[in-house]
């Protein structure tokens, strides 16, 4: 295992759809190891294949309700279903999120409340979740990678405007910018 690269915002591959995984091969296992190791030493709840280029449709999470749940798992070719989203603005205490290719920054966002996860694991057998709250948001966030979107493209647009100016500033917006958790000082 090791743990790989995180992508920035700008690159190709995190603003493209992802392609169908397919068979869950030994090249697939060793990616999700990858990526499991990755998402720990960020450390993040979820993390995209696409998120350290590769362009799949599968994701990864590890959230901590509380001491006693905690929900993990991994997602092949997945598909989600969500409850609708409540109109209003977002609450910067209860709905902010940040995004590991956008690392350091975090922004209020309004997601649906509930989500069905239906994807393979990797025995490839199908599986389904029905999720709400945190867990929810963790899989729109995740699916929205596969999609080809970011959190920061969802962002009401006083917020939108702050995440774009963040991203100049940092001189990101481009290809090939990427961070090493555990190396770089992005973390945040």
């Amino acid at each position: 295992m090791a743990v790989l690269p995180i992508v920035i915002t700008g690159d190709p591959v995190l603003h493209t759809p992802a392609r169908p995984v397919g068979e869950v091969d030994d090249r697939v296992l060793s990616l999700v190891a990858d990526m499991i190791e990755t998402m720990h030493a960020a450390p993040g709840v979820g993390l995209a294949a696409p998120q350290v280029g590769e362009g799949l449709r599968l994701f990864v999470w590890h959230w901590e309700e509380d001491e006693d749940t905690v929900h993990q798992g991994v997602a092949i070719d997945p598909e989600l279903w969500i409850t609708p989203t409540a109109i209003g603005p977002a609450s910067d205490d209860d709905e902010s999120e940040g995004c590991l290719s956008i690392p350091g920054e975090r922004y209020p966002l309004r997601r649906a409340d509930a989500a069905i996860l239906r994807a393979r694991g990797l025995d490839g057998l199908p599986y389904t979740i029905e999720a709400s709250g945190w867990l929810a948001r963790i899989f729109q966030h995740e699916y929205d990678h596969l999609n080809g979107v970011l959190y920061a493209d969802r962002l009401e647009h006083a917020h939108a405007k702050n995440a774009a100016k963040a991203i100049k500033r940092e001189g990101w917006g481009r290809p090939g910018k990427s961070w090493l958790p555990g190396v770089d000082k992005l973390e945040g």
